[in-house]
């Protein structure tokens, strides 16, 4: 999960999740056209989401498909969620005890 996380904090790997999500398996030069970048530096971003699990690439001849893999992406999403339950219920209590010792009303 962690190779997870460290991918999707790129603006640029993103974007290619969301276009793979969108349209489904794409070559490197269709997911490199809406960036000014070179091949090399496409090829970059592939392989950082390759090896962290969330593509998968197919050799088709010369033609490199990439499939987004959701598996990753889903265990990212119940890590998430687990942690948002728990600090939404912290928060929760903080604002209540905080407004049960407001000076300002009054009480303590």
């Amino acid at each position: 999960m962690d190779r997870a996380f460290h991918a999707l904090g790129d603006g640029t790997r993103r974007e290619i999740i969301s276009m793979l999500a969108r349209s489904g398996a794409q070559s490197a030069n269709q997911l490199r056209a809406p960036f000014n970048v070179a091949q090399p530096t496409i090829s970059k971003h592939l392989k950082v989401l390759e090896t962290a699990g969330l593509v998968r690439r197919e050799v088709a001849g010369r033609v490199h498909l990439f499939h987004l893999e959701t598996a990753p992406l889903q265990q990212a999403e119940d890590w998430i969620a687990s942690h948002r339950s728990f600090w939404e219920g912290t928060l929760r209590r903080l604002d209540q005890f905080v407004g049960a010792t407001d000076p300002e009303d009054g009480t303590s």
